[in-house]
């Protein structure tokens, strides 16, 4: 310990719901590691973080933001919070300041607290893709903090090239553990029968994401319903928007099932019949719980026009990428609308053969991806404790 009377304080800041899940796990297995008397948690995070001891000054919804306009707008709000966040580094004064996810508050952040505390050792947990886009910021990022946590593998040779200490950890997505899992429990719970098909919409973990990708996926959602009046719609929704979630799904002229539970998520994946899904992280889990999908997405027309420019693959899903085909089909922009989504989805509820290949083609995928690696969390907790011990920190 940095003082013999004084615990090893981590201060843990996740702008995102995502981001949230991964600090939660850091935190549980640092605490495990080094014993409950041993370690105290400071920071930024959501309701899973907030589980684990981090008492967040403010809601991180209000920092889940993406587009150019939208960031723009909301760039006042954004360092209003960044300077709640330098105010509680300034007053619980961590022994290492651990940066997850979220380039835009997290890189800014990172400056003001070098320049803040200079002697603070800085960690930024998840890189920039900068094997997509944007390789300028791996430099940007070796000039701003001490240590990357690496969830891709392609990381590597760009960080090091800017001589920035990188450690790969993987990807936590890839260790989610579904075999807890019960469809039967998620199947009561809703009262479906054995056999009823359940349809899965996971609409986003940010505020922009319900207000842009909800419409189209209601629009789908209906005309299924339509015709498929026995199709049963689950709605596992993240944390950071789940009020918004529950307040759409309230209008629905059908009954749809919003489930908040963790465990009755992990239930729903491995039930799911077919998900129509936001692009992001749950396309991964989807895809360890074996259920197959249909991804779309939907952001400001400036930014889409600028990431069309500088996004290099083309694919968006981490495991069409890693396999260099279309597994999950991708309507994304213009093209995600419900009639469209309507028609992929309803492919694969009639046509148990396609819904059979694409599972067995999303499983490959994330063999290539890294499945089987130890634990992400164990692995980034190993890495940060021994970067601790070279710095004199514990």
């Amino acid at each position: 310990m940095t003082e013999a009377s004084r615990p090893l304080t981590v201060m843990l800041v996740a702008a995102e719901a995502s981001g949230d899940a991964l600090g939660a796990s850091l935190a549980r297995v640092l605490r495990e590691r080094l014993g409950a008397d041993n370690v105290r948690f400071v920071g930024v995070g959501g309701t899973k973080m907030a589980r684990e001891g981090v008492e967040s000054p403010f809601d991180i919804a209000q920092l889940s933001i993406l587009g150019i306009f939208e960031s723009l707008k909301a760039y006042p709000r954004a360092m209003a919070r960044l300077k709640d966040t330098l105010a509680l580094a300034a007053r619980e004064k961590p022994d290492v300041a651990v940066l997850i996810d979220s380039w835009g508050f997290n890189i800014r952040l990172a400056k003001a607290l070098r320049r803040q505390d200079p002697d603070l050792p800085l960690v930024k947990y998840v890189a920039p893709q900068v094997w997509a886009y944007h390789a300028s910021r791996a430099k940007d990022l070796a000039g701003a903090v001490d240590l990357l946590l690496s969830i891709q593998p392609m990381d590597k040779p760009y960080f090091d090239a800017a001589g920035l200490p990188n450690v790969f950890v993987g990807n936590s997505a890839l260790a989610h553990d579904f075999s807890r899992a019960d469809p039967t429990r998620l199947r009561q719970a809703i009262g479906a029968g054995e056999g009823e098909p359940i349809l899965l919409v996971l609409p986003g973990s940010r505020p922009s994401e319900i207000e842009r990708v909800m419409p189209p996926f209601e629009d789908a959602v209906h005309r299924l319903k339509a015709h498929r009046p026995e199709l049963h719609v689950v709605v596992p929704a993240a944390g950071t928007v789940a009020e918004l979630v529950k307040a759409r799904v309230a209008a629905w002229p059908f009954r749809a099932h919003v489930v908040e539970d963790e465990g009755l998520k992990d239930d729903a994946m491995v039930a799911g019949t077919v998900a129509l899904a936001c692009s992001g992280t749950v396309t991964t889990e989807l895809a360890l719980a074996g259920c197959p999908m249909v991804v779309g997405y939907v952001t400001g027309a400036a930014t889409y026009r600028l990431l069309k420019l500088l996004f290099k693959p083309r694919w968006v899903t981490l495991f069409n990428i890693a396999a260099q085909e279309t597994i999950a089909p991708e309507l994304l922009q213009n093209a995600c609308k419900g009639e469209a989504l309507a028609q992929e989805i309803a492919a694969r509820l009639d046509d148990p053969d396609l819904r059979a290949r694409q599972i067995a083609a999303q499983s490959a995928a994330l063999d290539k991806m890294g499945r089987g690696m130890p634990d992400p969390s164990e692995a980034a907790a190993d890495a940060l404790m021994d970067f601790l011990r070279e710095r004199g920190r514990l």
